[in-house]
């Protein structure tokens, strides 16, 4: 195509397939030969998708979706000239949020016809990129609980967490980070490029999207009064009340589990099985812009 398009695409089944975005609704705030819409029938299908639009030199890709399918676009984007919108539709929306694109649909699309743009920072684990945070830890087994949940929703979140709380088994970890080598058998070990995981929650407060830096959060093995404590802080907005976490500010970090073949993992809240016991994780700055 030679003239400057939008392309959609959606996941249907975001939010509960609650939303009604569509072809006809997207036409009420753009003209139809400025869009092109795709839908998403599996995951993983965004990012195929993307690819393919990326060949026709959209103006930007907009995702409507929750977290998992906006990582998969906005992981095509990177270092591109494209600009990803975002139509947040999912249960957490996290870093939606963090760039206070407006949940309510008819605002987001006003936001996408504004045009106003920023770059943002991208967190990098392995040959994962993510823009909100990672974690290998207990937040891993979390989001494998939560993906399989019936209903996508905050109550949902909360079982799947306690249910965690009790089954979760730290794993020893090697992490070295800013010079420092550091054992732990880590309850929570999450990498954050922004401030809020979803749901208005956050173990990051002070992570920005921006700054070229990574927050990473860290709680050794505790029992299970203190697990109760500590979810009860994150629910409250008052994490830097928890005595037993370690927050570090970086570039760059190796995490090593040694008796571990392969690791769980949540990136941007999608479940991922990593095939290695190590994983590296960096910083790559200004790598995608975004219409907020």
């Amino acid at each position: 195509m030679t003239t400057p398009y939008i392309h959609f695409i959606i996941n249907p089944v975001s939010g509960g397939g609650k939303h009604n975005i569509n072809v006809q609704f997207i036409k009420e705030f753009f003209p139809s030969h400025q869009i092109i819409v795709d839908y998403t029938q599996y995951k993983g299908h965004a990012m195929l998708l993307t690819k393919a639009a990326m060949e026709n030199n959209p103006y930007c890709i907009v995702a409507c979706g929750g977290d998992g399918t906006i990582n998969e676009v906005a992981s095509c984007l990177v270092h591109s000239n494209i600009a990803l919108g975002i139509v947040p539709v999912g249960s957490g929306n996290g870093l939606a949020s963090h760039l206070n694109i407006p949940k309510e649909i008819d605002k987001a699309m006003q936001v996408i016809s504004i045009g106003r743009t920023i770059k943002i920072d991208a967190g990098k684990a392995n040959h994962y990129y993510f823009f909100s945070n990672m974690g290998i830890a207990i937040d891993a087994l979390i989001i494998k609980k939560y993906e399989r949940a019936s209903k996508k929703s905050l109550m949902s979140y909360v079982w799947s967490s306690l249910t965690a709380a009790l089954e979760y088994r730290p794993a020893e970890a090697l992490v070295k980070i800013n010079g420092e080598s550091i054992w732990i058998n880590p309850m929570l070990l999450l990498i954050s490029n922004s401030n809020e995981m979803g749901y208005n929650m956050s173990l990051t407060p002070n992570a920005s999207l921006t700054d070229g830096k990574l927050d990473v959060f860290m709680v050794p093995k505790i029992n299970f009064l203190k697990k109760v404590q500590l979810g009860i802080y994150i629910i409250t907005g008052k994490i830097d009340k928890f005595k037993k976490a370690r927050t570090m500010r970086t570039t760059v970090l190796d995490i090593a589990l040694p008796k571990k073949i392969f690791i769980d993992a949540q990136i941007d809240g999608e479940y991922q099985f990593l095939k290695t016991n190590k994983v590296y994780v960096t910083i790559i700055r200004q790598a995608i812009t975004v219409l907020v």
